[in-house]
């Protein structure tokens, strides 16, 4: 809504683009940057006070915006008064922009799905390693976060250009100014989430923001083909995944002959 307030609706939407992108990329660097300065630092040895985490993401949301200004101040635009190249200059400036949400969205992700994967088997180890007692809470081996690592990037290598051809393509029509506006809520959103401990997923939050997008163009912008297939696959997917679970703990169960 304000890129579309401050940007799409003026009367000169590409200049107010190169003004305005440095600040929305200042926006995307201060949430993650604080996020992981408050959340995750802590994990690797490192914790600032409230202050200092605060003034070290403001420092690195100015020093992104910078770097972002400087980059637009060296791409080349069509000197045309024409609107559609004109169009066509401001969506070229939402496309760098959208190189950083899609970092920030990648670190979600990792920061988010990849938590998700390994807590099972977290708990399977600490488990197995304190001689069958169930502690209230689980160490975790330093193997298993690389191994959840390889194991994501693994399976977009492999399979997730379905899931990337179905959210970038399928749902509505994505440009680079609403491809940033999706990007950012997603990854603000699975971000927030993953520093409060909420077990969200990634993909279903970020079909939510593309979603959204194309709900504020009307639902016509929409294919609801898809849309209802991939409610339907979340409707599927907690039973299947409990019914196999029951199946392969016994199928494990007799293997072994555990009792």
């Amino acid at each position: 809504m304000s890129a579309h307030k401050l940007i799409f609706q003026t009367q000169s939407p590409f200049e107010n683009a190169k003004r305005y992108v440095p600040f929305y990329m200042a926006l995307a660097g201060f949430v993650m940057s604080l996020v992981t300065i408050k959340k995750g630092l802590k994990h690797v040895g490192l914790e600032l006070s409230a202050t200092n985490g605060y003034l070290l993401a403001i420092a690195i949301s100015i020093l992104l915006a910078i770097v972002g200004k400087w980059f637009i101040g060296r791409m080349k635009f069509s000197g045309s008064e024409d609107a559609d190249l004109q169009a066509a200059n401001v969506e070229k400036v939402f496309a760098l922009l959208m190189v950083v949400t899609a970092c920030c969205m990648a670190f979600a992700h990792g920061s988010n799905d990849v938590a998700n994967a390994i807590g099972p088997l977290a708990a399977v180890v600490s488990v197995v390693s304190s001689g069958g007692t169930i502690n209230s809470s689980a160490t975790l081996a330093p193997w298993i976060l690389p191994l959840g690592g390889l194991g994501i990037v693994a399976g977009l290598a492999l399979f997730g250009h379905r899931v990337i051809k179905t959210i970038g393509q399928g749902i509505t029509h994505l440009t680079p100014s609403r491809g940033f506006a999706a990007e950012l809520a997603a990854a603000c959103t699975v971000v927030i989430a993953s520093g409060t401990g909420l077990p969200i997923s990634t993909t279903q939050t970020l079909v939510g923001a593309v979603l959204g997008v194309g709900l504020a163009r009307g639902v016509s912008a929409l294919n609801l083909g898809i849309v209802r297939n991939i409610v339907v696959s979340w409707i599927v997917t907690l039973p299947a995944g409990a019914i196999l679970s029951i199946i392969f703990f016994f199928i494990l169960k007799a293997a072994f002959g555990v009792a």
